[in-house]
């Protein structure tokens, strides 16, 4: 089954309802830069959410130092933002 791209409409609704995810310069992704008190927090939240993302199968793209998180959310197959990046982005916000 192929996998929906959201339309321009969707996606600034989804980024008016998560204030603290940015729009990537090319309009493809969301990135969020997230801080925790050390390293053991910051691995802990990744945990979490690496088991939702093999639940979901659907993976983010992230990079961490020490206590800060960055993360990208796009879907390769849609060529861009699909409903499976806002379902991962509300679960990440519901852990912060």
């Amino acid at each position: 089954m192929a996998i929906s791209r959201l339309t321009d409409a969707e996606r600034d609704t989804l980024l008016a309802e998560l204030p603290r995810w940015n729009l990537r310069a090319d309009g493809l992704a969301i990135e969020t830069e997230l801080k925790f008190a050390d390293f053991n927090a910051a691995f802990g939240f990744m945990t979490r959410v690496a088991l939702q993302a093999e639940k979901a199968d659907h993976h983010p793209e992230w990079f961490n130092v020490y206590g800060t998180v960055r993360i990208t959310l796009t879907t390769h197959d849609a060529g861009g933002l699909s409903a499976r990046d806002a379902a991962m982005a509300r679960f990440i916000e519901r852990l912060v």
